[in-house]
């Protein structure tokens, strides 16, 4: 599936080579990663060596902003390993400076648009740690809905973790509904 977007202020591509230092930034910063890997470093070898190649391989897509260039992060639109096509997951990562300001939303609508409109989706859905409040409300404004919450077993729990792990979705009906 080759996926490359454009909304009012975003450009979404897939990844090249050449994103490696932005990637390996933005899976650096403590903050972005807290309810990842609770911020810990991950090695400049890991994102060139494994990371970038599964992000160019899964069509992980880079998000650029306009009219500057600037890496803001990435988004997924994908199904999970053996789960269903028509049920892909969506996904985002973005860079603090890029936090509050609408771009987690936009693009993260653009994309639940076009797996409805053009891949044939029958529902999207997003997971997170039930104390991720940011990323919940991100969800919320794209439309999705809480579905569930979870738990998981975890080596090295992180902070939070007792509390689960949330899914919202959104199905056809309900995006062909309000569009």
């Amino acid at each position: 599936m080759h996926i490359h977007l454009e909304t009012e202020r975003l450009i979404l591509r897939r990844f090249t080579e050449s994103d490696a230092d932005d990637l390996y930034a933005l899976h650096n910063d403590p903050e972005v990663m807290r309810y990842l890997n609770g911020g810990r470093h991950t090695p400049r070898e890991v994102i060139v060596g494994e990371t970038l190649p599964t992000f160019i391989a899964s069509g992980y897509l880079a998000a650029l902003e306009k009219p500057s260039g600037a890496f803001l992060g990435w988004f997924h639109l994908r199904a999970p390993q053996g789960g269903p096509e028509d049920e892909p997951e969506l996904g985002y990562r973005l860079h603090r400076a890029a936090w509050g300001r609408g771009y987690a939303t936009e693009g993260s609508r653009a994309l639940i648009d076009q797996a409805f409109r053009e891949l044939g989706a029958r529902r999207v859905f997003a997971q997170t740690m039930a104390v991720n409040a940011r990323s919940r409300r991100v969800m919320e404004r794209c439309g999705l809905r809480f579905a569930r919450t979870f738990f998981m077993e975890f080596e090295d729990p992180l902070p939070g973790t007792e509390e689960g792990e949330v899914e919202y979705e959104l199905l056809r009906a309900d995006w062909e509904a309000r569009t």
